[in-house]
């Protein structure tokens, strides 16, 4: 294997190993107790974030099929290897500064880990050859990782946001608004030129969870999230039906 090859298996093993030594450990914050500090603005319903079970399964397998060694020099390998590893690496490290209750450091590393990888994936689709294991082992669990990355973003820094009184309850709503705003317009760019159908899916995910989340409390937000949830899902759905096999 080569330094790349060994820097993914590295990684996904950090991104793994953290929240579970966080919590065994009981080390500063969980990441539940960190969204606390300052989720009144927009939030989630917590079985949203069961989806890390299928992240981190999907990024196991990608780090094992990276690591064959016909994927040593495979194109497609060769060019997501170090942005996925360092959005990975990214993960991890948000789990320590959470737990620390390093806000702002938090917002840093979530948002450069989700531009890193999302940038790596679009310079990586001209290497797309549509070969099944590809699209099962790296597409999918790279593109579910960079969709929950983006919305995630957008809950943190709403989330510090509030937390250092920067958006006081009388912004809220607009801030919201924004951030759901913010969201769906750059999940439904990154589709378009992508054509990349598993970035959608966890923010059509999430989305939802939000709006499970706030239906009671805040009425319109829950609405906007619901009906943003509902044109990323049907902009993924016709993609799906009119992209090229290789997609």
């Amino acid at each position: 294997m080569n330094a790349r090859q060994i820097a993914v298996i590295a990684a996904v093993v950090f991104a793994v190993l953290s929240p579970i030594i966080q919590a065994f450990g009981n080390i500063g914050l969980s990441a539940s107790e960190f969204s606390r500090s300052g989720d009144q603005t927009l939030r989630a319903a917590g079985y949203a974030f069961s989806i890390w079970s299928l992240i981190y399964a999907g990024l196991m397998a990608f780090a094992v099929w990276q690591a064959a060694p016909r994927n040593r020099d495979a194109p497609l390998t060769s060019r997501l290897g170090w942005p996925a590893t360092a959005a990975i690496v990214g993960i991890g490290l948000w789990i320590w500064a959470s737990a620390l209750d390093a806000r702002w450091a938090t917002v840093a590393i979530i948002v450069v880990s989700a531009v890193v990888l999302i940038s790596g994936l679009l310079a990586a689709r001209r290497y797309d050859t549509g070969a099944l294991l590809d699209w099962l082992l790296a597409w999918w669990p790279l593109g579910l990782l960079a969709g929950w990355l983006t919305i995630a973003s957008a809950l943190n820094i709403l989330t510090v946001l509030t937390a250092e009184g920067y958006i006081t309850p009388a912004s809220a709503l607009p801030a919201a608004g924004l951030g759901i705003l913010a969201v769906s317009g750059v999940t439904l760019a990154i589709l378009k030129i992508s054509r990349l159908i598993a970035y959608g899916v966890p923010v059509a995910w999430g989305l939802v969870a939000v709006w499970v989340a706030e239906k009671g409390d805040q009425p319109l937000v829950a609405a906007a999230a619901l009906a943003a949830a509902i044109v990323i899902g049907l902009f993924a759905a016709w993609l799906a039906r009119s992209r090229a096999p290789a997609s």
